[in-house]
C-alpha cells in the first residue's frame, strides 16, 4: 500500500487522468441508475402507499384498473372486510382559471376503507364529499393551492382542492383522490357499477367470483402501461454501460502496468518478491477506483440538489450497492489482467541485459 501511494503521489497527472475517467464512468452510472429508479417510482408511488398485497379486477379488463368495472353483485359476492377497499381509476385533465392544464389519474375511494385511511395528508384534509379532492404535491408546483376550484375533463362540475398528499403518482401522472361517486361521474358509468377494482392487504385474498381476476400487486404493477418496457430498457442501458466501463478501466490499468514493466524489473532485480508487486498493483487499482467512485458520488449528490423538482431522480440502497460493487469489481479485474506478466517479468530481458 505504501509503494502504491508513493507512486500515485509521484505521477499525479497520469493517475489523475485515470481517476478522472473513473469519475466520469461512475457519475454516468449513478445518474442513470437514479433516473431509472426515480422513473419506476413515479409509476408506482400511489400503489406503494396503499401497502396492499392483492388487486381484483374484471377478467375482461386486460389487467387495467382504468378499464375494469365491478357491479354491485360482484362486490357483494367478493365479501369485503376491513382488509379490502374499493377503488376506481379514470384519466382526467385538471383545469383551473389562470393555471396550466394537468393530466392526472383520478382515483375514487371510500372514506371508510383502508386506502382512504392509509393515504397521508401533507396539508389540508382528506375529501369528505363528492365535490372535494385531495391531490399530489406536484399540483403546487403548477400554482394550485388549497381551496382552488378545478374542473376535470369537460364536465361542468367543479371540485375543490381540500388537501395535498406527497409522492402520489401513478403511471408517471399525479394522482387526484376523490369519492367513488365522483369517479362514476367522470367515467360516465351508471350506479350499477360500484367500483373499478378491489384492493386487499391480505396475501391470501382471492374472491371466488365468476368474471373476476385476482393479481398480486407485483403482477399488477408489471402490467402498468410501459412499466416493464421502461425498466427493461434502463436495465440494459446500465448493464451495457457497466460492461463498457469494465473494458475501459481494465484496458487503462493494463496499459499502466505495461508502462511500469521496467520499474518492476528493477524491483525484481533488487530482490522484491513478485507477491509484493502484485499486491501493490491491486492496491493501486483499488485506490484509483475508490477515489473515482467517491468523487463520482459527490458529483451525483450535487446534481440531485441542482436538478429541478420535476426530474424523477431517486436512489435505492441495494441498487447503489450493486452498481458500486460492480465498478469496484471492474477495477480488481482490470488489475488482475497484467498479474501474469508481472509474475513472469525477466529483469535481464526488460532492462536490456
Amino acid at each position: 500500500m505504501f509503494l502504491a501511494l508513493k507512486e500515485i503521489r509521484h505521477e499525479k497527472l497520469r493517475y489523475g487522468l485515470i481517476i478522472g475517467m473513473i469519475v466520469l464512468v461512475s457519475y454516468l452510472v449513478f445518474v442513470l441508475s437514479g433516473l431509472a429508479y426515480g422513473l419506476a417510482q413515479q409509476n408506482t408511488q400511489a400503489i406503494s402507499s396503499w401497502r396492499a398485497s392483492k388487486v381484483v379486477l374484471n377478467a375482461d379488463a386486460n389487467n387495467s384498473l382504468a378499464q375494469s368495472l365491478l357491479t354491485k353483485h360482484d362486490v357483494t359476492k367478493a365479501q369485503l372486510t376491513k382488509h379490502e377497499a374499493l377503488i376506481g381509476q379514470a384519466g382526467v385533465v385538471a383545469k383551473a382559471k389562470g393555471k396550466a392544464k394537468l393530466s392526472a389519474q383520478f382515483l375514487g375511494i371510500d372514506r371508510q376503507q383502508l386506502i382512504y385511511q392509509r393515504v397521508k395528508v401533507t396539508s389540508g384534509h382528506k375529501p369528505h364529499n363528492a365535490q372535494q379532492i385531495m391531490v399530489d404535491d406536484s399540483f403546487k408546483e403548477n400554482g394550485y393551492h388549497l381551496g382552488e376550484r378545478v374542473t376535470l375533463n369537460s364536465t361542468d362540475t367543479t371540485y375543490q382542492i381540500v388537501g395535498f398528499t406527497h409522492n402520489a403518482k401513478l403511471s408517471v401522472a399525479p394522482v387526484i383522490y376523490g369519492t367513488l361517486g365522483a369517479w362514476r361521474t367522470l367515467s360516465h358509468v351508471t350506479g350499477a357499477f360500484q367500483a373499478g377494482g378491489i384492493v386487499s392487504d391480505r396475501a391470501t385474498y382471492k374472491p371466488q367470483v365468476a368474471g373476476l381476476q385476482t393479481l398480486t400487486v407485483a403482477q399488477f404493477i408489471n402490467k402498468l402501461p410501459g412499466y416493464s418496457a421502461q425498466n427493461t430498457t434502463f436495465t440494459f442501458m446500465i448493464g451495457f454501460l457497466m460492461i463498457i466501463a469494465m473494458v475501459v478501466i481494465a484496458v487503462f490499468l493494463y496499459i499502466l502496468a505495461m508502462q511500469k514493466l521496467p520499474n518492476y524489473a528493477v524491483l525484481r532485480a533488487q530482490g522484491i518478491p513478485a507477491k509484493v508487486l502484485v499486491t501493490t498493483t491491486i492496491s493501486q487499482a483499488l485506490i484509483l477506483v475508490v477515489s473515482g467512485l467517491a468523487i463520482g458520488a459527490a458529483l451525483t449528490a450535487a446534481t440531485v440538489l441542482a436538478l429541478p423538482v420535476g426530474v424523477p431522480m431517486s436512489f435505492n440502497l441495494s441498487l447503489l450497492i450493486g452498481v458500486t460493487g460492480g465498478i469496484l469489481l471492474t477495477g480488481i479485474v482490470g488489475a488482475l489482467i497484467p498479474v501474469k506478466v508481472i509474475l513472469n517479468v525477466d529483469p535481464v530481458s526488460v532492462m536490456g541485459g
